[in-house]
C-alpha cells in the first residue's frame, strides 16, 4: 500500500483479501485513494464469487493467471473476456485427463490438467501431471484467440478431502461463502472424527456489518450458511462463526484446511 500510483498488482487472491482488509484499518480505499486498475492473482484456487468480491470492492479488473515453476513460471493467463484462462498452443500441449486411470478426457469433461512443453530443451516435460484439476475447452474464445482455454482451477487432487464417502473441495467451500455478503474473506475448515464417523467444521469469519450482538439473528446465519454449504457439498458442516479478524491471514497460498484424521 505504499505505492499509491501503481496501476497494476500481481500476487495470490487471498493476498490481496488481505491487503484490501489493511487498507480499510487504514481509512484507505483502493478504489478511491490509488491508481489501481487491474490485479493477476493465482498461485492457489480461487472461484469466481472471489473474484466478484473483489472487483466490487476494489473497483479493477481482475484476471486469473495459471502456471508451475517446473514449466517455467507464469504459463497462462486469462484475456479480457474472462472466460478461461489461455495455453499457447505452439509452446505447450494441454491435456486433461482421469486421475486414476490416465485416461485422456474430452473437452468440458473434468480432470487432472497435464503438459508437454513444445519449445524447452534443457528441461522438457512430457506429459507431465500438475495435480491441479480443471476442464480444457478448445473452442474459438470471443477475443478471437483459437488456443485451446484452461477453465477456472477447481482444485487439486491432493487437496480433496474425502468426508462420509463424499468428495469436497475447499474452492466448493470458499465459493458458497463468498456468495453470502454478512461472511467476510477469510475461512477455515477442519476436519476431524468422532468415533467412526467424519465431522467437518467450517469456521466463518463474519463482516463488521455482518456481525450481530442479537443471538437470534447470529443463529439464523449459522442455519442459512449451514443450509447453502450443504446445497452444495451434498454432506452436512458444523458451521461456526468467528468475530471480525480472528481467523489468521494468509501471507502467501492459502491454508484453509486442518486434518486431523491424520495427526
Amino acid at each position: 500500500m505504499q505505492d499509491l500510483g501503481s496501476t497494476a498488482i500481481a500476487c495470490t487472491p487471498s493476498y490481496f483479501l488481505h491487503l484490501m482488509e489493511e487498507a480499510e484499518k487504514m481509512g484507505l480505499s483502493i478504489k478511491d485513494d490509488t491508481q489501481l486498475k487491474a490485479g493477476i492473482f493465482g498461485a492457489e484456487p480461487w472461484s469466481l464469487e472471489t473474484r466478484k468480491r473483489i472487483e466490487e470492492t476494489t473497483g479493477i479488473n481482475a484476471y486469473d493467471i495459471y502456471g508451475t515453476s517446473e514449466i517455467s513460471g507464469p504459463l497462462v493467463t486469462e484475456c479480457i473476456e474472462k472466460n478461461g484462462i489461455h495455453v499457447w498452443g505452439d509452446m505447450f500441449l494441454a491435456e486433461v485427463i482421469d486421475p486414476k486411470t490416465g485416461e485422456q478426457l474430452e473437452d468440458g469433461e473434468r480432470g487432472e490438467l497435464v503438459f508437454t512443453t513444445l519449445h524447452k530443451f534443457a528441461l522438457p516435460l512430457i506429459r507431465y501431471r500438475i495435480g491441479d484439476l480443471s476442464v480444457l475447452n478448445s473452442e474459438v474464445c470471443e477475443c478471437g484467440r483459437t488456443h485451446p482455454r484452461i477453465m477456472r482451477i477447481l482444485g487439486r487432487t491432493d487437496d480433496m478431502l474425502i468426508i462420509r464417502g463424499i468428495n469436497v473441495f475447499p474452492s466448493q467451500v470458499e465459493s458458497v461463502l463468498m456468495g453470502i455478503p454478512e461472511v467476510g474473506d477469510h475461512w477455515e475448515i477442519v476436519v476431524d472424527r468422532k468415533g467412526p464417523l467424519d465431522v467437518m467444521t467450517v469456521r466463518v469469519e463474519l463482516t463488521e456489518a455482518g456481525f450481530s450482538d442479537k443471538i437470534g439473528d447470529l443463529m439464523s446465519l449459522r442455519s442459512r450458511v449451514s443450509k447453502e454449504l450443504k446445497a452444495v457439498l451434498n454432506v452436512a458442516a458444523d458451521v461456526e462463526l468467528a468475530e471480525p479478524r480472528t481467523i489468521p491471514r494468509s501471507m502467501g497460498k492459502a491454508k484453509g484446511v486442518t486434518d486431523k484424521r491424520k495427526v
